[in-house]
């Protein structure tokens, strides 16, 4: 297929095995690093790129805008959304959500939290990460057996942490994790997108209420007390962190606690060699690109690139997972291999708009790898690898439960 020609609407997203993206993905990618890409029913086109040299370079050029001026997304099929069709005019950012928007409000919300994700800071929670995952193999290897590392393991372990971090209590974590999942579910519908997001806004409204009148030492304190920041702002950006803090670790431990165990060589050679850890965790950000759905962007003006005359107000998706096994810039990048240099992957965005708390999720990872490999080091699969529910609806992907034995 040449890129001159017109990809269907929409990105498949069933993928025929676990660690791999779709095949009709892929075979897209080898098409072409650049192509035309089917936004919406009624025939609105943008751009597909799939290479790791062009999604680098979108993700860096500002003419390609975060803020996107209408609901379309993704460039999936999402019921209700022809309602929007005849929309006119740009939806106002979410407030708070700056990763919705571009210098300088961007800029200016980003910077209230660089201080709090420096590598050093991160560095010095690293003994209250190692406590939560203990406390959470300790009730694991106690409980029975075959259990659910993802409710028992996965999600606990950076919920709690990001709670700690924000002050949210861990006992009302009910409150914001059906509409996390909400948020990040497809087909949803934007009434309950919408439903959820206020709900959220209104939990952490109140919350930040309440640490206003009586601070505490933790990071939502901080944003209540910035006179700089509306009470919107500070609901916002603290529902950012809140979701994207711990769904996105929450998977990619799942997740890549099944492909270790399904290439067992690499689960004894970590248990062999910890030292490889911090490697292996960029590996399976890497082989495992849980992005599900690509990063959008919309283009600010007129302009070509790469060849290609690209028109304002287009949209343009970045394939990661294509990205990410791209055999232009990775070695052998189909098999997972956890001495491998995988430096350069996308999983956590690149440009401006790059992952703001990569460096906690990276240390959540190789804590928690480390712990569950040397704490059972017999963990295996309670079922076939092909039964584990997969989880294909959301922005990003993932397994719903992972039955695991020791």
């Amino acid at each position: 297929m040449s890129a001159s020609e017109t990809v269907p609407y929409g990105i498949p997203l069933d993928r025929e095995t676990p660690f791999d993206p779709p095949a009709a993905v892929m075979a897209l990618h080898r098409g072409a690093e650049m192509r035309r890409l089917r936004y919406h029913p009624n025939g609105d086109l943008g751009w597909l790129v799939t290479s790791h040299r062009l999604a680098r370079k979108v993700l860096a050029d500002p003419r390609f805008s975060a803020r996107l001026g209408s609901p379309v997304q993704v460039p999936i099929p999402m019921p209700g959304i022809e309602a929007y069709a005849d929309f006119e005019g740009d939806f106002p950012a979410t407030p708070g959500m700056f990763i919705e928007m571009d210098p300088p409000d961007h800029t200016r919300l980003r910077r209230k939290l660089t201080g709090v994700f420096t590598v050093k800071r991160m560095k010095a929670l690293e003994p209250r990460i190692e406590r939560h995952v203990q406390d959470r193999l300790d009730a694991l290897a106690a409980g029975p057996r075959p259990a659910d590392l993802v409710a028992q393991f996965a999600v606990p372990v950076p919920s709690m942490m990001i709670c700690e971090l924000l002050g949210v209590p861990y006992e009302r974590r009910d409150r914001f994790e059906a509409d996390s999942r909400a948020l990040f579910t497809i087909d949803a519908g934007a009434g309950a997108k919408e439903a959820a997001m206020n709900a959220l806004f209104a939990f952490l409204g109140e919350l930040a209420a309440a640490k206003r009148a009586a601070p505490t030492d933790d990071l939502l304190s901080d944003l209540a007390a910035d006179p700089d920041l509306s009470e919107a702002e500070v609901a916002g950006m603290a529902a950012l962190l809140l979701i994207a803090g711990h769904e996105t670790t929450a998977k990619m431990l799942a997740l890549g606690t099944m492909a270790l165990l399904e290439n067992r060589d690499q689960w004894d050679l970590l248990r062999g060699r910890p030292d490889l850890m911090a490697g292996a965790v960029e590996e399976l950000l890497r082989y495992l690109t849980i992005i599900h759905t690509g990063l959008i962007r919309q283009v600010k003006t007129d302009f070509e690139f790469e060849g290609h005359q690209i028109k304002a107000r287009e949209y343009v998706t970045v394939s990661v997972q294509t990205a990410n096994r791209d055999e232009a810039h990775f070695i052998e990048p189909d098999r997972l291999d956890v001495t491998a240099d995988a430096k350069g992957h996308l999983t956590f965005g690149h440009g401006v708009h790059q992952c703001l708390g990569q460096q906690l999720a990276r240390m959540e990872m190789r804590i928690a790898f480390a712990g569950l490999i040397g704490r059972l080091p017999g963990l295996r699969l309670a079922v076939p690898a092909h039964e584990v529910p997969l989880v294909t609806g959301q922005s990003f992907y993932g397994v719903a439960e992972l039955p695991v034995t020791w």
